[in-house]
């Protein structure tokens, strides 16, 4: 019991708790803009970070003089997601955000959202249920790309699954804010590496926000027959 109890305690403290969930954004983040984003001294920022990093749940890269981390990997990302799903629900008084910014930051992500390289919020529970019902994925006996759906990554997204990669090809990530589950893996990745290169979606301040653009309206309708251009605006 020891592991679980080592890994349990690294997300029971507020601060460390606070780095990884501004990481789930996908990027990288130098411990300064972390200490800001967590209201902590540098130096309290630096040390917990160290742990993190020496317990694999971060990565660090050094350029220079500044020192930056991201998640590890998207397992520590599933991980992150599906203990902030777990947490408290969304009509506890602790969840509840305080003040007119922090209202409309939790707005802006559960419309939509990045959960580390894939989409999630309304946006990406509407995609998936699309992707599903298209035949792309089944979701009879757990989740699984249909030949369909290889083809449909390749063409339209324009990625091949690549040999030997360990990385399942799509799998199921429940949403903190829908409570409903929307598509990681190399599948969910592609999507969103393709939305934010092509300008499908931008990115919404510092945080995880997306926006859908009139350019995205128009592929996810032409993609896989879903309205979505209004899930960013209401």
């Amino acid at each position: 019991m020891a592991p679980l109890a080592d890994t349990a305690a690294l997300f029971a403290d507020r601060t460390r708790a606070a780095f990884c969930q501004a990481l789930l954004d996908g990027r990288a983040w130098t411990a300064g803009e972390l200490a800001r984003h967590a209201g902590v001294r540098p130096s309290t920022a630096s040390e917990q970070l160290s742990r993190l990093v020496a317990a694999g749940v971060l990565a660090e890269e050094r350029q220079g003089r500044h020192r930056y981390v991201r998640l590890a990997g998207p397992e520590v990302a599933a991980l992150v997601e599906a203990l902030t799903s777990y947490a408290a629900p969304s009509h506890a008084p602790e969840a509840r955000p305080r003040g007119l910014r922090a209202s409309t930051r939790l707005g802006a992500e559960a419309r939509a959202r990045t959960c580390y390289d894939h989409l999630a919020g309304r946006l990406g529970v509407t995609l998936a249920d699309a992707i599903i019902a298209r035949g792309l994925v089944a979701d009879d006996s757990g989740l699984a790309v249909t030949p369909r759906g290889r083809a449909w990554l390749a063409d339209a997204l324009g990625h091949t699954w690549p040999a030997g990669a360990r990385r399942p090809l799509v799998r199921g990530c429940l949403d903190w804010t829908e409570r409903r589950t929307h598509l990681a893996g190399v599948l969910g990745a592609a999507l969103c590496t393709t939305a934010l290169e092509r300008g499908w979606v931008r990115r919404v301040g510092s945080g995880r926000a997306v926006k859908v653009t009139p350019e995205g309206g128009e592929a996810f309708r032409e993609l896989l027959g879903v309205e979505v251009q209004l899930l960013s605006d209401t």
